[in-house]
Formats: structure tokens, C-alpha cells, sequence
């Protein structure tokens, strides 16, 4: 089959855009496939025209879907929709953090398979396997339900290297920030990066990221921004700053910017742990860079819950990295998690007390609210009920400017979602 007679249709969602940005740069530099075409609908109705409008020129229509726990039910209603609409010609494809952590329920909302964790080896392979057989069942890193019902999950793929693979898509026209570091040696029981990427971090080259970044500067992007789950270990293999690389690293973007470009590092869509926090790195921030603030996860002012969590610092490290961020003269947003499991009266309150430190230094708190995500220590864990003083404290902080975020929508997703995965284990258990 002629890879013309195949198309891509990636649900290209604010929240994903990410994810197909590498995943198309990906598909970009794969021979098999230097002439697949690919739409990238951003809307339910789009994506409805879209396969419309190819379904009766294609032979294979392949519809990609890459989504977090949190989306979970918008990306069901609208595959049973599709379903509904196209019956079965259009192969759906699932990625990303739920359908990886969660591939048997995640078959149940009608994909055809689910791609496992990182997805620039797979997916080729199974565009590729598609164009020339038919087929993809025969790869790794997929699950599926084959013809006699069963579930079948093939194992993972090998961990990437960032370094034979582009942050980005030129042919397609999807640029955007540029992941520099993937893993993370920090096994939070909430957070899904460890287990999905594993602990050990991978970190692209000074090379390879200013390759991309002149590439970024050619196209007319001149805020460079990074993606990694803790900006200031970049580089390191210990743990530990490697301050020199990072001077390196900057240095050489701030070069090939010029002093009309931006460099955004340590803000979103990045975030830097407390402990690694200090003035010596905040010196090469003003520096080189453009933020005016620090994304800082902290995510409780209780130790004892910091320790249940296995977070890996201690709440005087939150003390000194906000300290730090805010004499230098930037802006310390830091990440608070409200309703962890187990948390007590106590822990709420020592955390409220850290905050209220917090914010008369001059922190903004980002407010978020535990959500249980499949394949971490805490999935089947239930979210501590939010009390009305913990309530009304946070509206005060509200009115004062002093917290933001959706940690009320989380609230309901978290509960909602807990539901639906104590269902799940039920089910498996019968």
C-alpha cells in the first residue's frame, strides 16, 4: 500500500499539542513515511469534517488521540461519537499519560490499540506496518483486544534518546518549546513521569538544542521556552546542578537569539524543585534570561505528608528556594497539592501555615487538588476530603490575589475519576 493511500489525523488539542509536536517530528524523519500526509483539527468539529471529507479518498484512515487523565471523558464521548458516525474503517490510536497507564480501560472507550509510553519509535513503526501489510498488531510497546477477546499488551519499547529525535515538527509546521530532559529520578507516588519514562534522566545535548533553537529563530520564533520536569538538573547525572553546563547551555541560546530574543527557563511549561533552588543558578536566570518568575513545586507544607508522598525534600527547602527567587527579584509561583491521601487536620493546617510564610515574602500559590492517575503508587488512592476552613482559607487567598489554578475543577475530576478506577479494580478482581 502507498503511503498516499494512508492519512494522519491528529486531534490536535491545546492540551496534547506537545505530545504531536514530537510525535510528528518523529514521523518527519522517517523515510517510510516522507509523504504521509497529516491534518491536525484542534476541535470536535473538525475532526468530524476531517474524516468526513478522507474517509471515501483513503485507504486507511488513522485518527490519533494523545490525552491526560483529565480529559478522559471529553476524548471517550467523542470516540463513541465517531464510532457511532464511521463505524469501524477509521483506526483509532491512544497515547499519552492515561491510555498508557490505564491501556485496558482505555480500550473500552473503542480504540483500536493504545501506544505505551514514549510513542517516537512506536507510532512510525505502526504507520509504517499499516502502509505496507495492513496491520500493526505485530509491535512493540501497543496494546490491544484481539480477535478472541483477549487483552494484549506487547512490551514497552526502549527509553528514546532526545538526541536522535527532533523536540519538533518543521515539515508540519508544529514548533514549539523544546524538551530538553525526559525521566525523573524522583519517584513522587502521585506524579506519572517516573513511571511512564522512567527514573534515570535523559537529557538532549547542548548540540542538538541549538540546532533546534536556530531552527526556531529561522521560523520566526524568538521565545524559547523548554520543556523538562526539573529545568535546573539539567545536564546532571547525579542529581546534583551542573551549573557549568547550564551557563554553557544559556550562553549559547542567548547567542544565537541576540538581545531581541527571549529565553524562558525554570517557568512554564517547566517547573524547578525547591532544593535545587539557590542563588548561584537564580544568578545565571537574570543572567541570560527573560522569565520574571520561578515555577516551584512544592506541593505540601507537611513534612510527614512530603515523606508519604516520597517527595524527596524537606519543607525548609521551600522556605529557601522562594526566599532566594524573591530576593533576586523574580517571581516565586509555587505549586501547592490540596487533599493528598491521608492528609490530616494537621498536615492541612502546617501547610496553610507555610503558605501564609509564603505569601507575606511575596509567593503567588498555585492551587491544585490530588487527582489519583493510573499507574502511580497513588491510583487507587482516595483524595482527602477538602474541610470548610480549608475552603474559606483559600477563598480569602483568592480575594487577595494571592492563590490561583483550577483546583476546583480538580476536586470534581478527582473524585469523579477515583470512581472510576475503584469500578475498574472491581471489575478485574470479579
Amino acid at each position: 500500500m502507498d503511503d498516499k493511500k494512508i492519512i494522519l489525523i491528529c486531534y490536535y488539542t491545546k492540551q496534547n499539542r506537545y505530545s504531536f509536536n514530537a510525535l510528528t517530528g518523529a514521523i518527519e524523519i522517517n523515510d517510510e513515511l516522507k509523504n504521509l500526509q497529516i491534518l491536525f483539527p484542534n476541535n470536535k468539529e473538525d475532526l468530524i469534517s476531517n474524516i468526513t471529507n478522507t474517509i471515501s479518498s483513503y485507504e486507511k484512515v488513522i485518527v490519533g488521540f494523545s490525552f491526560a487523565s483529565n480529559q478522559l471523558w471529553d476524548i471517550w464521548d467523542t470516540v463513541v461519537e465517531l464510532r457511532s458516525k464511521f463505524g469501524n474503517k477509521p483506526l483509532f490510536f491512544a497515547g499519552g499519560p492515561h491510555p498508557t497507564g490505564d491501556p485496558k480501560g482505555t480500550l473500552k472507550m473503542e480504540f483500536d490499540a493504545c501506544v505505551l509510553g514514549e510513542g517516537e519509535e512506536t507510532f512510525p513503526n505502526i504507520l509504517t506496518q499499516i502502509k505496507e501489510s495492513n496491520d500493526f498488531r505485530d509491535n512493540d510497546g501497543i496494546a490491544f483486544i484481539d480477535e478472541d477477546e483477549n487483552f494484549v499488551k506487547k512490551k514497552v519499547t526502549p527509553y528514546i534518546d532526545l538526541n536522535d529525535y527532533p523536540p519538533f515538527s518543521v515539515k508540519y509546521n508544529k514548533l514549539g518549546p523544546i524538551e530538553i530532559t525526559r525521566g525523573c529520578p524522583f519517584l513522587c507516588y502521585f506524579c506519572q513521569t517516573p513511571y511512564i519514562f522512567g527514573t534515570k534522566s535523559r537529557h538532549r545535548n547542548i548540540e542538538s538544542i541549538t540546532k533546534y533553537v536556530k531552527i526556531s529563530k529561522e521560523h520566526g520564533f524568538n521565545d524559547i521556552r523548554f520543556i523538562s520536569p526539573n529545568g535546573f538538573l539539567y545536564g546532571s547525572l547525579d542529581n546534583t546542578l551542573n551549573l557549568n553546563l547550564i551557563d554553557d547551555l544559556l550562553s549559547q541560546i542567548r547567542n544565537i537569539l541576540g538581545p531581541k530574543g527571549r529565553i524562558f527557563f525554570g517557568s512554564f511549561p517547566s517547573e524547578v524543585r525547591p532544593e535545587n533552588v539557590n542563588n548561584d543558578v537564580i544568578d545565571l536566570i537574570r543572567k541570560y534570561a527573560n522569565n520574571d518568575n520561578l515555577i516551584i513545586g512544592a506541593q505540601s507544607g507537611s513534612q510527614e505528608v512530603l515523606d508519604k508522598c516520597h517527595r524527596g525534600h524537606t519543607v525548609e527547602d521551600i522556605y529557601n528556594a522562594v526566599k532566594c527567587t524573591i530576593n533576586s527579584g523574580l517571581q516565586a509561583n509555587v505549586d501547592f497539592i490540596f487533599g493528598l491521601p491521608n492528609e490530616t487536620e494537621e498536615d492541612v493546617q502546617k501547610t496553610l501555615k507555610v503558605i501564609d510564610d509564603l505569601t507575606k515574602l511575596g509567593a503567588r500559590i498555585h492551587a491544585h487538588t490530588f487527582i489519583p492517575l493510573p499507574g502511580t503508587p497513588f491510583q487507587y488512592k482516595k483524595p482527602t476530603k477538602l474541610s470548610k476552613n480549608l475552603r474559606k482559607r483559600i477563598s480569602n487567598l483568592i480575594n487577595q490575589d494571592l492563590i490561583y489554578g483550577d483546583w476546583r475543577q480538580q476536586e470534581k475530576f478527582g473524585r469523579r475519576i477515583t470512581n472510576y478506577f475503584a469500578k475498574s479494580k472491581q471489575n478485574e478482581n470479579i
